[in-house]
């Protein structure tokens, strides 16, 4: 009676290829991030998959909609989905913020969970969102499998939590672009991650 979520990250962006953060800063899929999109499609349309879920930014939009497609489902936009909030650091590489924010840059990575980029939220409020959408679906979808688009930080926290290690660490879990993970919840506080970032179905394009 539980419930099997797949969980997406979005296809390739700009951004993504230029390695700048871009958290909550709206860039949309670049054409080799529609054709990640495309071959999960293809790869899940065999699948039955009663819902699709997405974050409401654009890029996680479009994924859900290319999965979606074969299965005729409509996506249902959830913000609690998006990725963190980086604030001031948005569109900036990483060498930027160690050049700009040294020491801030420094107490984040050994503590996102507390710290607060300037204009954006700590890696906690993040959790207690994402993880608060991935509890409502997860109830509202008992012995049913669905579909999630979100994004690389999300799906840490996600998966961080599922998995029940310290936060702090959560960006030593890779999450590439199209990826797929899924997780079984057999209720909400006892699930199994039964795959992680697969990206198998992107070795031909």
């Amino acid at each position: 009676m539980g419930c099997r979520m797949l969980l997406i990250r979005h296809g390739e962006t700009v951004w993504n290829k230029n390695a700048k953060l871009q958290g909550q800063t709206d860039i949309p899929l670049s054409d080799q991030g529609v054709q990640q999109a495309v071959a999960l499609s293809k790869r899940l349309s065999g699948r039955k998959i009663e819902a699709f879920y997405a974050s409401n930014l654009t890029r996680a939009i479009k994924t859900a909609s290319i999965v979606a497609e074969p299965h005729h489902r409509q996506v249902i936009m959830l913000p609690g989905l998006q990725e963190l909030n980086f604030g001031d650091w948005e569109g900036l590489t990483f060498k930027e913020i160690q050049q700009n924010y040294s020491d801030l840059s420094q107490t984040w990575w050994s503590n996102p969970l507390e710290t607060r980029i300037p204009g954006g939220e700590t890696l906690n409020e993040l959790a207690e969102r994402s993880n608060q959408a991935i509890k409502d679906i997860v109830l509202k979808h008992s012995d049913q499998t669905v579909a999630v688009v979100a994004h690389g930080g999300t799906i840490r926290s996600i998966v961080g939590t599922v998995l029940g290690i310290d936060l702090n660490q959560y960006w030593k879990l890779r999450q590439d672009n199209a990826s797929l993970s899924i997780v079984y919840f057999h209720a909400w506080d006892k699930s199994i991650l039964e795959l992680y970032n697969d990206c198998s179905h992107l070795e031909t394009i």
